[in-house]
Parts: C-alpha cells; structure tokens; sequence
C-alpha cells in the first residue's frame, strides 16, 4: 500500500496528513516529535495499513504542511490536544487508537488523560507519563542531566541561533545521538531540517517547549496535569535514549490505572521508529487489535 496526502480543516487549521488502509478499519493516529514530521511514522503506517487500520499520520500544528500559527501560547498543551480531537472528529469517528512519540507523546498522554472516552488505546514512544517525567526532572539526577537541552530550547531567539548555525549542524546531529546513529536515513534528516528552515518554522517548533515547560532551579516543571490514564496502554522505551532515563519509564506504571504494558527495547536510543521498526510497528497492531 502507497499512503496518500490529505489536507484536514480541524481546530481552525489545515492539517496535512499520510493516511493509509481501508476506511472502514478502526482509526490509529500517529502523533510525531520534535524536529520531524508525519513521515517518521512511513514504516508504522504501511503495517497498519496491512493490517486493517486506517493509519492517520499528520504533520503537527507548526510541522510540515500544517499551518503554523504564530505566538507561543497558540501552542499550549490545550490547544494541541484539540487538533488531536478535532482530527479525528474530520475522518467521521468518535475515538481512536492514539499513538505518540517524543512531543506527540506528551500530547497522546495528555489527550487520553483528558478525553478517555475518544482513547481506544494509548502508545507512547519513548517519553512517559508527564508526573513521572516532571518527577525525574526535579528529583534524579541522571534525568536533570539528560534534559539539560531542555534550557536552550526555552531561550527564544539564542536557540533558533544555535540551532541554525552553520546550516543546521547541531539540529541535523540530534538525529544521530544514540547508539545507532544512522537509523535515521540522511534524505529525512535533510527533510525535515528543510521543513524547520522555512520562515517561522524553527520557532513553531520550539514553542512546543516553551508554551508547556519552565525552566527552574536546574529542572523544568510543566503545567501538564492530568490524572490517572484508564484505557490500556503501553510504553515502549529505548534503554539507551539519551534524553529519557529509566527513572521516570519505570515510575509512569504509577499513573496508569487500566492494563499496561512497559516494553524496554534494549540497545536502542530515541528514534525507535527508524531503530527498531519492526519491533515498534508490531507493538502498534497488537495493541489496536
């Protein structure tokens, strides 16, 4: 199967998105990260597809093709968690299966905090449960140490520098941190730094940080809160992820009430899609059956 693109009107924006498999199957939404775009999820939405889902991948507000609206509070947790449920209102449903990675996980754990009766299932890629992560954040040191990036993003202006120089360097070499560093093919790499380089855009993208994150005391804290998680879910966490610690992977069984499933693929980074994904698009049709 070949994904076609589709341009959605949802929450006041256009959204563009890969969509792929028959109209009928039940709907999983794949939610991106921070600096990619829908195609990070190419591998998952061909087996989906395969499968007998309709696979939704959209580039996120400010990402891609989607309208990027200017303004740090346009993109408030609030808001993101909106387009979430407003894309899936535009393809008929009423509920989906929503998956997430990096910052589309933080938007998958807070919309199925705040919308249970839309979250078939929950997946999330490598960021846990948000109080465990702002948990860690504040309190273990290994994870301080790994989020350090986290203060340069909030800088506005000095990081959209940093970033930039010397055409993209340190933006393009985030993709490369890890123990596999060429999982992610080049061509994408040039992709999605092409798509970030474009008026705006760079900026957009770091809102995501900006608009939900404060930096304090060595740490950050979000606003984020949300209660108990219900639905089943799983977390799939790379034991070598070099901004994610296993202090907060382990503790997000704490905030998730319904059936849970903690998988740790081990020797693998961040970018699991592109690391292991196989093992990742495997974990996406068990868990949607």
């Amino acid at each position: 199967m070949t994904a076609s693109q589709h341009m959605i009107k949802a929450n006041g924006l256009r959204f563009r998105a890969m969509v792929d498999g028959p109209a009928a199957g039940d709907m999983v939404i794949l939610l991106h990260g921070f600096p990619e775009g829908a195609e990070s999820w190419s591998k998952q939405v061909d087996a989906l597809a395969h499968a007998g889902f309709l696979a939704v991948a959209p580039d996120l507000r400010g990402y891609g093709l989607s309208d990027a609206p200017e303004g740090v509070e346009n993109y408030s947790i609030d808001h993101l968690a909106d387009d979430v449920r407003f894309i899936i209102n535009a393809f008929g449903r009423s509920a989906a299966h929503v998956v997430g990675h990096d910052w589309g996980a933080m938007v998958a754990w807070y919309f199925a905090g705040r919308n249970p009766e839309m979250t078939k299932t929950l997946t999330a890629l490598s960021v846990p449960h948000p109080a465990a992560l702002a948990a860690a954040s504040r309190g273990d040191e290994d994870q301080q140490a790994r989020s350090r990036y986290v203060g340069l993003f909030l800088m506005e202006g000095k990081a959209e520098e940093v970033l930039a120089d010397d055409d993209y360097r340190r933006l393009r070499s985030m993709f490369s941190l890890g123990p596999n560093p060429d999982a992610v093919p080049r061509g994408l790499i040039d992709h999605f730094t092409r798509s970030v380089s474009r008026p705006g855009r760079l900026t957009a993208a770091l809102n995501y940080y900006r608009a939900n994150l404060v930096a304090g005391g060595g740490a950050w804290e979000t606003p984020i809160r949300i209660g108990p998680i219900k639905m089943p879910t799983a977390l799939l966490w790379g034991d070598q992820d070099p901004a994610l610690g296993r202090t907060a992977a382990e503790a997000t069984a704490q905030h998730v009430e319904g059936e849970y499933r903690f998988e740790v693929l081990e020797g693998a980074g961040h970018w699991l899609q592109f690391e292991r994904p196989a093992e990742v698009s495997l974990a996406l049709t068990n868990a949607a059956k």
